[in-house]
């Protein structure tokens, strides 16, 4: 053999090897800097996809969102939309799609703004004095209903503006109150509710009319605060009628989850008619059948549980007989969009670790799995067309092509290629064991990056928040199992009682027992990742968790700390009882604990972290946003004051302009490279 090509032999296996072990892992750095894609919306011919792309000008530490326009069924590749001056939400295709709708603030409030799908510049077609919030276009694109923020009290916009500017430049500050709510998420209440308006679009339009408020007489928000938008509200197919949700329960609105479902004539010629005064549960989400006969729509049967099951109705619009149309179905959908056809509802769910797309027969309630393995988190229908954004623990959101079915997918975009060719993922795999009452309970493992079999890693035992919620197959920007395994941990995530996806009995295993059946759970997963995974080296462990990840953690700390070298508590409930009396959404505490704070002190005490402080001895970082009305920054101050009266080794994070989750890119660097220290300094070998 050439001497040459000898050499080149020999060295190929170590060129390889070398290569195989050259791309690193994923670190903070990289995730706040990917492109996020959302929102993807179709024409209505089916041959345009439009869809929104988040970039990072991390440098600024801010994040502008863009639309890009691709052709599908072509090879050409996708191109920006809205120019970059522009930052943008809410895109909706004119109905006879020759032309795009979106929201943007680009002239200093957000407005609608229009823009021909063939190119040329954006137009600005409302110019009001407040910020539109959400938008829907009726069905002859002639009008559009719309939600603003203002005082009820007043007879027109212009009152409103006023009413604020004058606020603002008054010298004195305090606000009197006369009933709570006075804060929700992570703003206070200054009185304003969104209300409904419609406008007409002028003849050529370029310019919507002057509003008609139609939510006449509701004391209430639509859509609902802090996180409603215009699934809440749907136009009939001929454009007379709206249905929007809303809540009104005056003094009773902290504890109150009766949201009604509301009819009214779209000009505001008609009060708004109550059409589920009998449920006094929620409901919301109506969509129309195509011949505006039925009114579908998503119901929960239990008052005052936000957890409870959503199941799928139908309204005969005509008599308003009502009926569930998949009671079979042991899942809680999400928004719905009918098919073409009309005979089936599509929606996503949590299922057993994964938010996956379902299809809901409208005749049987039989539901087909159309897409799952990932996290589904946006679609659209036209047709036979179906388009979705899907991620997974290994992959950012992706968008892909298929028929409504669920065939013939296939994936149309590479976000974020030059960002992740250097970037190796650590593997994931489900598993199961038996937990609590011998039942069923799922998990997920994720491997460290350039994963070696001969050698053991330390772990990152992550808690899921909600607590009705699932750490699932799902690419998270707060919570990402891939900053973990990136900088050489393995990663352990169990979706305890109480988490969805499971069936609702599944779900409601955890309230009034947030310490008991979770915990169990906990602990017997960790046991059987153990004996499964021998990797894992058990040794070197830290839990963290965040909301009520971060209450289990407290709870951890005094009931269960022998496994774990360090803790992390992020906006976790310290004292159960104090929370009862200072979160804002009380309907939440008084179901999980059934009862007041007054009334069943001895439900709030059972599970209460503060009266273990007398255990807690495993070195603890306690992580909390100052804007957090949710769990207030107090119950972080109180568990670092605990930590630091008993001598323990803790540190206190705190975000003066942060709220429940840590948004800002700078700041979730800093979140995350607090987080790797606290770990890394616990776990070294």
């Amino acid at each position: 053999m050439n001497k040459r090509f000898a050499l080149i032999a020999l060295m190929l296996p170590m060129l390889l090897s070398t290569q195989a072990h050259a791309a690193r892992g994923m670190d903070v750095r990289d995730m706040v800097n990917f492109d996020r894609v959302s929102d993807p919306v179709l024409s209505p011919d089916g041959k345009t996809l439009v869809y929104g792309l988040r970039q990072v000008d991390y440098a600024a530490n801010k994040a502008k969102t863009g639309l890009w326009k691709q052709t599908l069924n072509s090879k050409q590749a996708p191109v920006r939309f809205t120019t970059e001056a522009f930052n943008v939400n809410s895109a909706t295709f004119a109905p006879d799609g020759k032309s795009v709708y979106f929201l943007s603030s680009k002239s200093g409030s957000m407005q609608l703004w229009k823009q021909a799908l063939s190119g040329g510049e954006a137009l600005q077609v409302s110019n009001y004095p407040l910020d539109i919030g959400s938008y829907k276009i009726s069905p002859d694109g002639k009008a559009i209903v719309f939600n603003l923020e203002v005082f009820n009290d007043c007879a027109d916009l212009a009152c409103s503006k006023k009413h604020l500017d004058e606020t603002e430049a008054s010298k004195a500050t305090g606000v009197l109150y006369d009933k709570i709510f006075i804060r929700h998420w992570d703003t206070w209440a200054d009185g304003r509710r969104n209300q409904l308006f419609t406008a007409n679009f002028a003849a050529d339009e370029k310019l919507i009319g002057e509003p008609k408020k139609i939510t006449n007489g509701i004391d209430g928000d639509v859509p609902s605060k802090p996180f409603g938008d215009a699934s809440e509200y749907a136009y009939s197919p001929d454009g007379k009628t709206i249905v929007f949700n809303a809540r009104i329960a005056g003094k009773t609105e902290p504890w109150s989850t009766n949201f009604d479902l509301y009819s009214v004539a779209a000009d505001g010629s008609s009060a708004p008619k109550n059409l589920t005064a009998d449920n006094l549960a929620w409901d919301t989400g109506p969509v129309f059948s195509h011949d505006g006969k039925t009114l579908y729509y998503r119901a929960m049967k239990r008052a005052t549980f936000e957890a409870d099951r959503f199941g799928v109705m139908a309204m005969n619009l005509a008599t308003g007989e009502k009926h569930e149309i998949n009671a079979a179905w042991d899942r809680s959908a999400d928004s719905l969009t009918l098919s073409a056809d009309g005979k089936s509802l599509y929606t996503v769910t949590d299922d057993v670790g994964a938010h996956a797309l379902f299809a809901i027969d409208t005749n049987t309630g039989a539901a087909r799995k159309l897409v799952s393995n990932g996290t589904v988190s946006g679609f659209d229908i036209v047709g036979n067309k179906l388009v979705f954004a899907r991620s997974t623990l290994t992959s950012p959101a992706q968008l892909f092509v298929g028929n409504a079915e669920g065939g013939q997918v296939r994936q149309i975009s590479n976000f974020n290629a030059d960002k992740l060719k250097d970037i190796a993922m650590g593997d994931y795999e489900q598993f199961s064991f038996k937990g609590w009452n011998n039942e069923t309970v799922y998990g997920y493992v994720v491997k460290p990056a350039n994963f070696d079999k001969n050698k053991k890693y330390p772990v990152a035992f992550l808690i899921h928040g909600g607590p009705q919620g699932s750490f699932g197959n799902n690419f998270h920007y707060r919570w990402n199992a891939q900053t973990y395994a990136g900088m050489g941990f393995a990663v352990v995530m169990i979706d305890f009682h109480g988490s969805t996806g499971y069936g609702q009995a599944f779900t409601d295993g955890i309230s009034g027992d947030w310490g008991g059946k979770p915990l169990e759970d906990l602990q017997k997963g960790w046991a059987a990742a153990l004996g499964k995974y021998s990797f894992l080296n058990g040794d070197r462990a830290c839990a963290l968790g965040g909301s009520y990840g971060g209450y289990m953690v407290n709870w951890i700390a005094g009931n269960w700390p022998s496994p774990w070298k360090c803790l992390v508590t992020h906006s976790g409930v310290f004292d159960s009882r104090s929370m009862g009396y200072s979160t804002e959404e009380l309907w939440f505490d008084e179901w999980e604990h059934k009862g007041t704070v007054y009334e069943k002190p001895e439900s709030y005490e059972a599970s209460n972290p503060v009266n273990y402080v007398k255990n807690w001895k495993v070195p603890m970082l306690v992580i909390h946003g100052q804007l957090d009305y949710r769990i207030p920054v107090e119950q972080g101050i109180g568990a670092f004051t605990a930590l630091q009266r008993r001598g323990v080794d803790s540190q206190f994070l705190t975000f003066p302009d942060e709220n429940h989750w840590i948004l800002k890119p700078h700041n979730s660097v800093l979140w995350h490279d607090t987080v790797n220290a606290w770990l890394k300094k616990y776990t070294a070998e």
